[in-house]
């Protein structure tokens, strides 16, 4: 069994490593402390793109481009994260200004 890491001191510490790095981060949502799922948005030069926790094939912590492949505008990221904080109210929302589109957090994309 795997260990898990409160998703409270997650998102502080991505929010940490993000200011680090010169990037600004901010939480727009606070979900559960413990086991909530994270919805990261990435604020880009070209538009927003917003990840969502999932699992690879093999197990292994990925994120999932919930907006799809390319860059969407604020009402497209805010229409995605509505839908899915109707399914899951324990979602935080955390955003991130990344200019190249890259997480500030070590993270597998698929």
């Amino acid at each position: 069994m795997e260990a898990r890491v409160k998703t409270a001191l997650w998102v502080s510490a991505a929010l940490r490593t993000a200011n680090t790095q010169g990037q600004m981060g901010a939480v727009l949502r606070h979900g559960d402390d413990d086991a909530g799922g994270v919805l990261a948005v990435l604020r880009t030069r070209a538009g927003l793109v917003v990840l969502a926790q999932t699992r690879a094939a093999d197990g292994a912590p990925a994120w999932l481009r919930g907006t799809g492949p390319g860059v969407v505008d604020q009402a497209g990221a805010d229409a995605y994260v509505e839908r899915q904080l109707a399914r899951d109210p324990d979602l935080w929302v955390v955003e991130f200004e990344t200019p190249d589109g890259v997480p500030p957090f070590s993270a597998t994309i698929l």
